[in-house]
């Protein structure tokens, strides 16, 4: 057994080089747009005044959810301002929002296609698997390969590791959905497009805003990851304060982290919570209507 040994790394290799032989433009073109996407989210974010970005900003969390939040993400964004760390912690938040925004418009999609499809979702589950328990640095070797040293490899590397969430959040909502209700809906007549838009994806939408949730975390998680292969940002800065050994440094860019995942984390859930409240209010509008059907069936 000693010279036993299954070339299962060789065959990998092998793989990743035909790709990149036989993809390379269709990698270059990727690069390219993510670049460009990047660059543009990154110079609205740091060109206006640093006061003018914080105002945007609580601005919205005041919409969603009240005071507290809206202070409280003024208060947060002052104190990055105050430590230096301002132009970092906007290059990490155009990242994670790129990176998300990605994940979430492929991922609510397969999960989608998964809740509708049995066979679907038997062939998605263990590819899902496999992203969630591989080791995140791991994700940065083809992703260097195929895409260079920057920010690219560090969103492509990012949208990897958050995207299985919001397939799966995306398909236990579509599969929570009330049996009942859309039999009602099959009964009225409604196409399975209409369904899904009208009947399904409304119900399902406080499940869809969790996994939303949970993506736009595990994206901020692969910020310190990212800044290993030239990502910037705050995780840059803390890659920096590692080779130092620079105590202050790490710990001023780690709160700058910690304080954009407080906003966006507070932001989602109270999204969520009023997705919730809404679906509530439709399971509410649903059941008069289902009534008459039932008497008309019951006098029949």
């Amino acid at each position: 057994m000693e010279g036993l040994r299954l070339p299962l790394g060789d065959a990998v290799e092998a793989f990743v080089g035909f790709l990149g032989d036989a993809l390379g433009w269709l990698f270059d073109a990727i690069a390219l747009a993510l670049a460009v996407v990047y660059d543009g989210l990154d110079w609205a974010l740091r060109t206006p005044p640093f006061w003018a970005v914080i105002l945007v900003l609580a601005a919205v969390a005041l919409w969603v959810k009240g005071v507290r939040l809206g202070v409280g993400t003024a208060l947060g964004l002052v104190l990055i301002v105050a430590v230096d760390q301002w132009d970092a912690a906007m290059e990490t938040l155009a990242l994670v929002l790129v990176a998300s925004a990605i994940a979430i418009a492929i991922g609510i999609p397969v999960g989608i296609w998964a809740a509708r499809n049995d066979h679907v979702s038997r062939v998605v589950r263990p590819a899902l698997d496999f992203l969630q328990t591989m080791p995140a640095f791991v994700y940065l070797i083809p992703a260097i390969i195929f895409f260079g040293v920057g920010a690219v490899p560090g969103m492509i590397a990012t949208i990897l590791f958050a995207l299985a969430p919001g397939v799966r959040l995306t398909e236990l909502g579509i599969r929570g959905v009330d049996a009942e209700v859309v039999e009602a809906g099959h009964a009225f007549g409604a196409t399975p497009g209409r369904i899904l838009r009208q009947i399904q994806l409304p119900l399902a939408l406080p499940s869809i805003m969790a996994g939303v949730n949970q993506v736009i975390m595990l994206s901020l998680s692969m910020v310190v990851i990212a800044g290993m292969v030239g990502a910037g940002g705050l995780g840059g800065e803390i890659v920096r304060a590692i080779g130092r050994i620079d105590v202050g440094l790490g710990f001023e860019a780690g709160i700058a982290v910690v304080i954009i995942a407080m906003i966006l984390d507070r932001t989602t859930s109270a999204l969520a919570v009023q997705s919730r409240r809404t679906g509530r209010g439709r399971r509410a509008s649903t059941r008069p209507a289902s009534a008459p059907a039932e008497t008309a069936a019951t006098a029949a």
